[in-house]
């Protein structure tokens, strides 16, 4: 599914050099569930820019799909990221002044399919995240647990290869929370692979394998086999 090598990413400014990745390597199969770990500020929100295609890195390799993509350009980057990548975030991102159904059917007017394509998609993707009967509701009028199901609707509606789920239970209550995490195992369960950076022991042990940074660096990657894992490393 996508290996990176040697990735590294230094921020400069005219007095000041950040290394927020070093010589970073790793590979995630199809259909894993990966947890990424780590203190403030060790990278992770770096790492998850650069995998979704959001940010290039300063150096090293970087191959998705069997492509080396560390140097595409913009345009190139849209073009596949929109095609294979979906994104939950920790602050659900949805657009207040479109509907449950709007907000999930926009990744699909980009991608340029018909509209009864596009019903079709949306109504599955709001079925299997129990969130039908709030498809003409505005992200105001939902709990936080419900704009995050709609968030998981919209970046599983394209079938994208990917998931790249940033912190996506930080803003929830711990109810709300576990059915995101559910939701997210039973994707994964579905062949989905879902890499997710999170700060929760518990969610991490959703994941099958745990990879920890520490100032832009792998400090240990670890195989997990239960929720309680997570926990015990």
């Amino acid at each position: 599914m996508l290996k990176i090598v040697n990735l590294s990413k230094v921020f400069r400014t005219d007095e000041v050099e950040t290394t927020a990745l070093n010589k970073v390597s790793f590979e995630i199969n199809k259909g894993e569930f990966v947890a990424v770990m780590g203190p403030s500020g060790c990278g992770k929100s770096t790492l998850l820019n650069i995998l979704g295609l959001l940010d290039n890195p300063t150096g090293g390799e970087y191959f998705f799909l069997g492509k080396e993509v560390s140097k595409l350009a913009e345009k190139q980057r849209a073009s596949m990221r929109k095609h294979n990548i979906g994104f939950v975030f920790q602050n659900f991102n949805l657009i207040d002044e479109l509907n449950v159904y709007e907000n999930v059917e926009l990744p699909l007017i980009y991608l340029g399919l018909t509209q009864s394509e596009r019903r079709r998609r949306v109504e599955a993707a709001l079925e299997q995240m129990q969130i039908m009967h709030r498809r003409k509701h505005f992200p105001l009028q939902l709990s936080g647990g419900q704009q995050q199901r709609v968030a998981v609707a919209r970046a599983v509606v394209a079938n994208p290869h990917l998931i790249l789920a940033d912190e996506p239970t930080g803003n929830l209550d711990s109810v709300h929370g576990e059915e995101v995490m559910n939701l997210l195992a039973s994707l994964n369960q579905q062949g989905t692979t879902i890499i997710m950076v999170t700060h929760s022991q518990r969610d991490a042990g959703y994941a099958q394998r745990l990879i920890r940074l520490f100032d832009g660096q792998i400090i240990n990657e670890n195989i997990l086999n239960s929720v309680r894992d997570a926990g015990q490393i």
